[in-house]
């Protein structure tokens, strides 16, 4: 026995193992789980001594910043306080990468509106372009999908300073979302899309940390699909404040949505002449 020293169980035999755990800042709707008691939610608060999570039912629950004691996606980690901002001696940017106008009050609304096909949509462009659209009086609002676009954009009544922009998921040839939007003619009207099949998609899967979005086979709801083959142990609702909580700035998205959210607001805020 003198060969291998004491027991080599007795004690805290996780400690060895807390040097290789990774620290991660608990940034707010992070999704972490309790390794002790299971309890799963998101971040809402955390100082320098504990952090608040909220589940999807809304209850919340405190715990301690100790080691090792959360899952982030099953494995092990050690919530950290997020560190605070530097200081930029620059002019301040808005997370779409636009000049921040500084002790802002939003514009009144104008008559021209964007309309987006759902809540993650507008929640997102709202998350990036929010400071710009206060700026320029842009109101976004969310349809539940585009199945009746033209008719929507006729009881809309576009015309000269009443212009609507519309952003449409999975805008490829051949596609429904193509055909429907083909329907709309009017110069007060412009009608752009991204290629992906949900907006969730057009976040950058760096941002999110993993390696692609998964391919989801016919027939499958896109969105339970991916949560399915990632391994996500939530709700579609959960999953979104995940995906949402990771995007900062416009770098976490791909280009083809940047460019026509871009587009949508500057035809949107354009004064038209007589």
């Amino acid at each position: 026995m003198r060969d291998y020293g004491r027991d080599v169980l007795a004690g805290d035999w996780r400690r060895p193992l807390r040097g290789k755990i990774p620290k991660v800042p608990a940034e707010l709707d992070l999704v972490v789980e309790d390794a002790e008691g299971g309890f799963c939610g998101a971040v809402v608060a955390c100082d320098k001594e504990a952090v608040t999570l909220e589940d999807r039912f809304g209850r919340r629950r405190v715990f301690p910043l100790a080691p090792a004691a959360f899952l982030l996606e099953g494995r092990p980690v050690t919530l950290v306080r997020p560190a605070p901002e530097a200081a930029s001696t620059g002019p301040g940017r808005s997370a779409s990468g636009s000049i921040a106008v500084e002790g802002l009050r939003a514009r009144v609304a104008r008559e021209s509106r964007i309309y987006v096909e759902g809540v993650h949509d507008a929640s997102l462009v709202e998350k990036i372009w929010g400071h710009d659209l206060r700026v320029e009086g842009v109101v976004v609002e969310y349809l539940e999908g585009v199945d009746d676009l033209p008719a929507i954009v006729a009881e809309f009544e576009p015309g000269p300073g009443r212009r609507l922009g519309v952003l449409v998921d999975h805008l490829v040839p051949g596609s429904k979302e193509s055909r429907i939007a083909a329907q709309v003619s009017s110069p007060h009207v412009l009608v752009v899309g991204h290629p992906f099949v949900d907006i969730w998609a057009a976040v950058k899967p760096s941002a999110v940390g993993i390696r692609a979005w998964p391919e989801v086979p016919r027939g499958i709801p896109w969105k339970e699909g991916v949560i399915e083959a990632l391994g996500w142990r939530l709700e579609p609702a959960e999953a979104w404040r995940r995906i949402l909580g990771a995007v900062r700035t416009y770098t976490d998205l791909e280009p083809e949505l940047l460019g026509r959210v871009e587009e949508l607001i500057d035809f949107v805020s354009t004064e038209e002449t007589p």
